[in-house]
């Protein structure tokens, strides 16, 4: 039996012409621990203490660690989603992104990632998807949204 790594696929690929709008992808939840705070101050050089020192945090009035505006915006990455996966190939990039930060995340939130289509502009050998973004927390609260657009082959 062979194998052949570019057929290996969780999602089978769909062209641009196949999304349509109002359709809604979600990530799987993730919690804000520890360690996604190390890793995310590690990654960006951000050392403020807000984002590692409880103490400070509690003087601040934050009930723990306060996550960046970006180490809760990086949830919404859509390779974390079956859109991306659904994208394939036809993906090309990357090319908006708008964001608004709600309310705070602290560490051992959950969060919610959700895309709902609210574009599609096809041009002539390409396409622009836009999703608008929404991160909600554990307790329902919206705590993120905004909006990405993604160029896209016909």
């Amino acid at each position: 039996m062979s194998f052949d790594p570019a057929l290996h696929r969780t999602h089978a690929p769909r062209p641009f012409a196949d999304f349509r709008l109002g359709e809604v992808f979600r990530a799987p939840s993730r919690t804000m621990t520890e360690g996604v705070f190390a890793a995310f101050q590690a990654a960006s050089g951000d050392n403020h203490p807000i984002h590692y020192d409880r103490a400070y945090c509690a003087r601040a009035g934050h009930r723990d660690l306060l996550a960046h505006g970006y180490q809760t915006l990086i949830q919404a990455a859509i390779g974390a989603s079956p859109l991306a996966h659904q994208m394939g190939e036809a993906l090309i990039g990357f090319v908006a992104q708008s964001s608004r930060f709600l309310a705070p995340v602290h560490c051992g939130d959950t969060l919610y990632p959700a895309f709902e289509i609210t574009r599609l502009e096809p041009q002539r050998t390409t396409g622009v998807l836009t999703v608008a973004v929404t991160i909600h927390n554990q307790d329902g609260v919206l705590v993120c949204d905004g909006e990405q657009s993604y160029l896209m082959r016909l």
